[in-house]
């Protein structure tokens, strides 16, 4: 039997949310579908039966698989069929998770599950909204503990006006691209790109925004109530309260103390680990099942006292005031045979990013569902385990890796010459050295050197830095340039880039139930002023951007041909294109506009290759003069290649100054003659003039000349039909494109 489907339909405007249950999936804890135009997403949240015994977190794990039949298409790998998951698949995982995570119940120690699968992509609407829609309202009509939902848009702006989940198309002209997620009474998450937007733009299209976000949580919870699972029960992960005020007690007066001391991490870390120790002797001995809840009251402590000394006294782990950056210093030209890099360092955190600058062919290739088909600017973060200290396997790119990554290059994006004006690929990689928080924005900052170092003609310098948040019922306290330990005990991560007109990238991670608008514009503006300390650091390492290039980047000259003289430059199976760079050492691109784009690695290369492909494509001219070859001679005139495939005739009476009785008299095949173009009929006949050269005529002299000998017996004029060589016997006929 068919089982029962049920729709809910949440107006957005001139658009409409749909939800859908009842029909797939019966056997997870919920499921549903989300649909915008024809794009749709099916999302599918399952719990585990038992918790997982003697752990102290709760194991989230949050997959979106990119399908690629949801757009029509065959995946592009040797197999087939879908491989690792593309970065554009991790964002959107990423982006979901985030919103989710705090508002699950902190004593939650039960697996959950959220999978999320692209059904359908009308290559209109983003499915990264859609999927966090998807995965709260599946969680929400599921029989998992949760305290949704959650709702989420995306916001553009458009000649100054909002508008709520532009389509791919909208974003073009957009100069915010803004994804919001919230309940129904605050923010929890926001992602943003940006145009060097003002902070009180922000805020009005954060608040334009959870407007609709309000419309959303509504239906999802209408929905939770018609047909939603009653929520289960689950064994809570609790530690007795009598143990966490004794571990307090225990270690709040050592805590203070070594929180007095001057800071250094490793320091400061090991006499934490010290006392951790103590205590663990103290109140669990040998006991290894009572150890994981001291551990974790131990922790509570720990954030009970940096949190208490921020807000009643002021005094973060290191020491600082509240708005105070840490140390700053800057390096420039680090590695020698990169085309460019920055080293940027703040207190313990140090980023050194390498810049490298390739031909257009050297464009990511981008598979995945959205309208991009490539990409010419990319940024690769990486964090390797002795940036902290530790001992790790290394293996690929993490998802946090590629999620910073990918905040940083949006951050530079804006500012990124376009490709008509800096024809170049650009990578830029990013290497954490050392990190002590902030490391995201800290390669920013390093990019921005890397950059300049380049001599990359970026629009203006970018920083970025990361807020926290402190807040306990009414009060609280927003912190400048958090440390790791400020993110790990804190309740809001929120990272700032722009430059010194505006805001281009903005990622914010809410731990608590949400934060206003009224907080957010706050901590901007705190970021703002911070922002412009670090871009006054960066300009006093390098005030602008390199004017050249370092000697060993490639240099990349653009030549723009008719599109029809594509097929010319490449030659018959990309035979001619070869030959220019086996000849020149260049590496050659064309576009699809007729761009061609060679790179080479010094001038003289550039300069012959551009001459070979201006040859090429070249449309001769009346009265321009060529150097060329003569490949053939008759008794009344000699044919000269004036340019690649094209030849034209020099009659016999304008082969010299003087009248010539035989051609080879005054030329022979294989000679380099220099003549000027005096006519071009109808059928692309070339006609050329050498004696126009010896004597210095202008071209409206060498057509009278010409015409005047051609009319005299004798003359050497055009020959009668029945002394002419038929036409597939001359070289391209009189003169026009040899083939």
């Amino acid at each position: 039997m068919k089982p029962v489907s049920y729709q809910y339909q949440a107006s957005l405007g001139n658009k409409t949310l749909v939800f859908e249950t009842g029909k797939l999936a019966a056997q997870a804890g919920g499921a549903v579908t989300v649909r915008l135009g024809d794009t749709m997403v099916f999302a599918a949240a399952t719990m585990s039966a038992e918790a997982r015994p003697n752990q102290d977190f709760f194991p989230l794990t949050v997959d979106y698989e990119e399908r690629m039949y949801a757009g029509g298409r065959i995946p592009g790998s040797f197999f087939r069929r879908e491989g690792r998951p593309s970065e554009e698949a991790i964002l959107t995982a990423r982006l979901t998770d985030r919103p989710l995570r705090p508002l699950f119940p902190d004593d939650l120690r039960n697996d959950v599950q959220v999978i999320l699968y692209s059904f359908s992509t009308d290559g209109e609407n983003p499915i990264d909204v859609l999927a966090v829609n998807a995965a709260s309202a599946a969680l929400m009509i599921s029989d998992i503990p949760w305290g949704g939902p959650v709702g989420a848009v995306r916001v553009g702006r458009i000649e100054g006006e909002f508008i709520l989940n532009p389509t791919f198309a909208d974003l073009e002209y957009s100069d915010l691209d803004l994804r919001l997620a919230g309940t129904q009474d605050a923010v929890i998450m926001v992602e943003c790109g940006a145009q060097e937007v003002p902070e009180q733009v922000i805020v009005d299209a954060i608040e334009f925004g959870h407007q609709a976000i309000k419309i959303i949580t509504a239906t999802q919870a209408k929905m939770a109530a018609e047909v939603g699972k009653p929520k289960r029960e689950y064994t809570p992960f609790r530690m007795e309260s009598e143990l966490i005020e004794s571990v307090l007690t225990r270690v709040e007066e050592p805590l203070q103390q070594i929180f007095a001391q001057p800071y250094v991490k490793a320091r400061q870390y090991q006499a934490l680990e010290n006392l951790q120790k103590e205590v663990l002797d103290e109140f669990a001995a040998e006991d290894e099942e009572k150890a994981v809840l001291v551990r974790s009251a131990f922790d509570e402590a720990v954030k009970h006292v940096v949190r208490k000394r921020i807000l009643d006294y002021g005094l973060r782990p290191d020491g600082r005031t509240l708005q105070e950056i840490r140390p700053i210093w800057c390096e420039v030209d680090v590695s020698p045979r990169a085309h460019g890099s920055g080293l940027f360092t703040r207190g313990e955190t140090q980023v050194l990013t390498l810049a490298t600058l390739g031909t257009p062919r050297e464009a990511q290739e981008i598979d995945s569902l959205t309208p991009a088909e490539s990409k010419r600017y990319m940024h690769h973060y990486n964090f390797p385990p002795f940036t902290t200290g530790e001992v790790k396997m290394l293996r690929g790119a993490s998802r946090r890796e590629i999620g910073h990554g990918a905040l940083a290059e949006r951050a530079l994006l804006p500012v990124i010459p376009p490709e008509n004006e800096f024809p170049y690929t650009l990578r830029l990689v990013s290497e954490v050295l050392s990190s002590n928080g902030s490391s995201s924005m800290a390669s920013v900052c390093g990019s921005t050197l890397a950059l300049m170092d380049t001599g990359v003609p970026i629009k203006a310098p970018v920083a970025g830095v990361a807020m926290g948040l402190i807040k306990e019922a009414d009060r609280y306290a927003i912190l400048t340039d958090i440390l790791g330990m400020e993110d790990h005990y804190g309740d809001m991560d929120f990272k700032v880039a722009g430059t010194e007109k505006g805001i281009t990238a903005l990622q914010m991670d809410i731990k608590i139930k949400g934060i206003d608008s009224q907080l957010i514009l706050e901590a901007l503006n705190q970021a703002q002023q911070a922002r412009l300390f670090i871009l006054d650091k960066i300009l006093e390492t390098i005030p602008k951007p390199r004017p050249d290039l370092k000697p060993h980047a490639p240099r990349i000259t653009v030549v723009h041909i008719p599109v029809d003289k594509i097929g010319t430059v490449i030659g018959p199976g990309g035979k001619t294109i070869r030959s220019i760079q086996d000849e020149t050492g260049a590496k050659i691109d064309i576009g699809e506009d007729g761009s061609v784009f060679i790179a080479t690695p010094d001038g003289d290369s550039a300069r012959r290759a551009v001459e070979r492909v201006e040859a090429l494509t070249e449309t001769p001219v009346v009265g321009r003069i060529y150097t060329g070859r003569v490949v053939r001679t008759t008794d009344f005139g000699a044919f000269v290649e004036i340019l690649p495939n094209i030849d034209g005739m020099v009659h016999i009476s304008q082969l010299d100054t003087v009248r010539v009785d035989k051609v080879e008299n005054a030329v022979r095949v294989g000679d380099e003659i220099t003549v000027m173009v005096t006519g071009i009929d109808s059928q692309g006949k070339i006609r050329l003039s050498r004696q126009a050269v010896l004597e210095g005529w202008t071209a409206e002299e060498a057509q009278q000349h010409d015409r005047r000998a051609s009319s005299r017996p004798g003359g050497g004029g055009q020959p009668s039909p029945s002394q002419s060589p038929h036409r597939d016997e001359r070289r391209g006929g009189s003169g026009g494109k040899r083939r």
